[in-house]
């Protein structure tokens, strides 16, 4: 339950503190005295989306504080809303995202306004008021249908898409084989274009090498007295005296160790030069692979290395293609499968629902005939899809649900927006939240305008209803109706006064007495007599016995 309440610098309320209690706690006050924000503030300690409209003029946040039992626990639960547009959650001082305090006051309270009416009468949300009836029955089957929906879903797309590109696939599969045999048949390797690049430069440049290389060969061997010559005999003359000093021996050393250095090149390059042959045919054959090398490169890469991972990416994309008959047949087994799984737990959910709306109309039905509906029938109506396929589902099964009233003998039933009114729709709600409140247990129920387009003995009705409640459940409720006002255990005015230049608005727990004249004065507005005390003690003694 909720046992207290602060609100600082929100709207027109500066500063409230207010103490709930088990029981029918019951908010008054007049028109525009700000009971709506209340249940704003509490709306949104519960965890509802923050509005920097709500901070109160002039100040640079909005605090609201609310203290909560859940199952032998208390939480502290903070929002602060700042006028930079930034929102805080704490749950006892430790700050944790919106979807964590959200999880939490789910189980805390359940408000009820004018939103859960207009709900009513949408025919879509008839089907959620079924599946919150028997949650804990309908919820595992209701996941199921819904992960099986989506792996049905998920599977249909890949077929379609494979379908539907399937010519698109066949044109890309000859494109991939042309790619593919145009660097099978060239049998690119790593280096060789290096490697022909020097052959080519090579080729193009033999005769002239071979002259050059003769040149060369004739300074240090052939010519008379060639180089070698002359070295041999320094060193010569060197042996003759290398015994002197050993400076001299060094001499020696160096001389003979370049002179069998530049006879091996000498020898060398002959080798090299005798087997410099030019062939016009070995250049051209060289120029056109390069060539072809070249082709590959551009259009495949920039790099030997890059052809050939695009090769192995072409095989292994064509491979997947060639085998495309196949993979559309593991999907379409794959799909048939899927939409078998589904229609079998769809039927099981629909079962279920069935068997949920039996005992759901009959509950609705007895609360409301002790809401004054004495002539009254709520009957479910179901419709399934009528051919089978799964291609038609939802993720909420096959059921279309709708919520049906008869509201005198003998009349058919009929949608709930187009017969219900205002007042029968605040009944109707009341029922269920009392249904569903005692099936799925929530401590704390919180009611505004649920006394919309109602009076005089139904109110009171509703009022009676209301204490019922609040015999099992914390119940906050606004109203403007001295029927239902005189029901509630506790009683709390929401005043509004100007003070120096600014209005507020504070939250008065009333007396006794005090609740007396607060009665008195819905029932006779401004000026309250003898005669409507008279009748607000009236009321108030009898909504006690």
């Amino acid at each position: 339950m909720i046992s207290h309440l602060s609100i600082k610098d929100f709207a027109i309320i500066e500063k409230v503190d207010v103490a709930f209690y088990e029981g029918l706690n019951m908010i008054t006050g007049e028109t525009g005295a700000g009971k709506s924000i209340i249940i704003e503030a509490i709306s949104l300690a519960l965890g509802s989306r923050a509005d920097t409209a709500y901070i109160r003029t002039g100040k640079e946040k909005a605090v609201i504080q609310m203290v909560a039992d859940l199952e032998g626990e208390e939480y502290v639960i903070t929002r602060e809303i700042s006028a930079n547009g930034k929102s805080l959650c704490r749950i006892n001082d430790e700050i944790v995202p919106l979807s964590q305090l959200n999880k939490l006051c789910r189980k805390i309270a359940d408000i009820h306004g004018q939103y859960d009416h207009q709900s009513l009468l949408n025919q879509e949300n008839h089907i959620k008021l079924i599946d919150s009836y028997d949650d804990k029955v309908i919820s595992p089957v209701k996941l199921k249908v819904s992960e099986l929906f989506h792996l049905y879903t998920q599977a249909k797309q890949e077929l379609n898409s494979l379908l539907s590109n399937e010519a698109e696939m066949e044109r890309k599969r000859d494109f991939m084989r042309f790619e593919l045999q145009e660097i099978s048949a060239s049998r690119p390797v790593i280096g060789e274009d290096e490697e022909l690049t020097q052959k080519f430069t090579l080729l193009q440049n033999s005769e002239k090498i071979y002259q050059t290389l003769s040149g060369l060969y004739e300074i240090l061997y052939e010519s008379s007295p060639s180089s070698l010559d002359g070295i041999g005999k320094g060193l010569s003359l060197l042996q003759q005296i290398s015994c002197y000093s050993n400076e001299i021996k060094e001499f020696e050393d160096v001389m003979s160790d370049s002179y069998y250095k530049l006879t091996d090149v000498a020898t060398e390059v002959r080798k090299y030069r005798d087997h410099i042959s030019f062939s016009p045919e070995i250049l051209e054959e060289t120029q056109n692979r390069l060539q072809v090398l070249d082709t590959l490169k551009r259009k495949y890469g920039g790099s030997i290395e890059n052809v050939l991972e695009y090769e192995k990416k072409l095989a292994d994309e064509l491979n997947v293609i060639e085998n495309m008959d196949q993979l559309k047949e593991s999907l379409t087994e794959q799909l048939l499968r899927y939409e078998k799984q589904l229609l079998e737990e769809s039927e099981k959910l629909s079962k279920l629902r069935k068997n949920a709306a039996i005992l759901l109309e009959e509950k609705i039905n007895k609360e409301l005939m002790e809401l004054n509906f004495k002539n009254a029938a709520i009957t479910i109506q179901f419709d399934n899809v009528k051919d089978g396929k799964a291609s038609v589902f939802t993720a909420e099964g096959i059921d279309k649900v709708e919520f049906l009233i008869s509201t005198n003998l003998g009349e058919a039933s009929k949608p709930l927006a187009k017969i219900a009114s205002g007042g029968e729709i605040s009944r109707i709600m009341l029922a269920f939240k009392q249904i569903i409140g005692d099936y799925d247990y929530i401590p704390t129920m919180i009611f505004d305008e649920i006394d919309s387009g109602i009076s005089g003995i139904t109110a009171s009705i509703v009022g009676k209803k209301l204490l019922e409640i609040s015999k099992s459940h914390q119940i906050i409720c606004i109203s403007h109706l001295p029927q239902i006002a005189a029901f509630g255990d506790h009683h709390y005015k929401i005043q509004k006064e100007v003070v120096g230049d600014a209005t507020v608005t504070n939250v008065i727990p009333l007396s006794q007495e005090e609740k007396i004249q607060e009665i008195a004065r819905l029932l006779g507005g401004i000026n309250i007599t003898d005669t409507t005390i008279k009748s607000a003690e009236e009321l108030i003694r009898l909504s006690n016995s």
